[in-house]
């Protein structure tokens, strides 16, 4: 038999959650503030995040935003006509595109990436807390519920 899940770990959940959005938002209003919209400011986190052993093609960014691949086109294009970003086709397959920051996009991204370093230095601990309450329950095995519900017939 599972064991039951404890009032505690309900409670480091839901701390959990609660911390994590509270993060995205105020990461979402630094965007705003440095000028960029939140999706702008996670495309272009993406391109520089990027392991360099990967190349930024729209379907690896589309997939790390986790979004569509046409929607991902159209962020790209917002921000290759702000200047942020630019295109160039892969050497390897000419059918791929890449996407590179440009300076001044780098100059943005750095300058929210710094506050949100800053911010995450200072209250991160409560997001590390949260997490760890969880992680030092004792190890249990998955609950089993029978979420197919049978269809009258």
């Amino acid at each position: 038999m599972a064991t039951r899940i404890t009032d505690g770990e309900y409670q480091a959940l839901s701390q959990l959650r609660y911390l994590i959005r509270k993060f995205l938002q105020e990461g979402d209003l630094t965007a705003r503030d440095a000028g960029l919209e939140p999706q702008q400011y996670l495309l272009l986190l993406a391109i520089r995040g990027l392991d360099p052993r990967h190349e930024a093609s729209i379907r690896t960014l589309a997939e790390r935003l986790s979004l569509r691949h046409h929607s991902t086109v159209e962020l790209v294009d917002r921000l290759e006509a702000h200047g942020l970003v630019k295109r160039t086709r892969g050497t390897h397959d000419r059918r791929q595109v890449l996407v590179s920051l440009q300076p001044r996009g780098e100059k943005l991204l750095e300058k929210v990436v710094t506050q949100r370093i800053v911010e995450l230095r200072s209250h991160g601990h409560s997001l590390v807390a949260a997490i760890g309450s969880l992680l030092e329950a004792s190890p249990r095995r998955p609950h089993r519920s029978n979420r197919r519900k049978q269809r009258p017939k």
